[in-house]
């Protein structure tokens, strides 16, 4: 399974596009949410600059902002009560200034062009590795498994490969 770039370099013709949304995801996540958070935003807002043609050419600043926190809180459940840190979508169209549904809208938007679901691997806080099971379940011999339960050269090995985050008890 091919893992995202964790890179946050971009295209010249992109940079003052991206620095400015990257401005207002780091000053909400700092106010909101968390370093993991912003790490994250500042990686999925490279990821879009380098699309071609980037998406992020069109539109406000604000709402793609305000759409990338919006798409990696619903992989993160930032929306679950029993989550820390956790905010109401409706805390997040407040603070920036829009309607859920444009927000809602955005995040679906972006979901789709990065293919990304759910509990998705590639955009888990670092922190909630570990309680993702999507991040170490790996197919042996036609049987879906738990990587964290397997002989540790097997794991070793799904880490090599790219199919796990890092060997369990090792962190790379």
């Amino acid at each position: 399974m091919p893992r995202r770039s964790s890179s946050e370099s971009v295209p010249n013709a992109m940079k003052p596009r991206y620095d400015k949304i990257v401005a207002v995801t780091d000053a909400f996540s700092e106010e909101h949410l968390n370093a993991e958070y912003a790490q994250l935003c500042r990686q999925m807002a490279a990821t879009l600059a380098r699309k071609r043609p980037s998406p992020l050419q069109a539109g406000r600043v604000n709402t793609w902002a305000a759409g990338i926190v919006h798409a990696l809180g619903t992989v993160n459940f930032l929306f679950d009560k029993t989550q820390e840190p956790h905010l109401r979508a409706g805390d997040i169209a407040e603070a920036f200034g829009l309607a859920k549904n444009t927000i809602s809208g955005k995040s679906k938007q972006i979901r789709d062009l990065l293919k990304i679901g759910l509990m998705d691997p590639d955009w888990t806080l670092p922190s909630r590795m570990d309680d993702n099971m999507m991040a170490w379940m790996v197919s042996v011999d036609g049987l879906i498994l738990d990587a964290r339960y397997l002989p540790r050269e097997i794991q070793e090995e799904a880490y090599r490969k790219g199919l796990i985050p890092y060997v369990p008890d090792k962190r790379c």
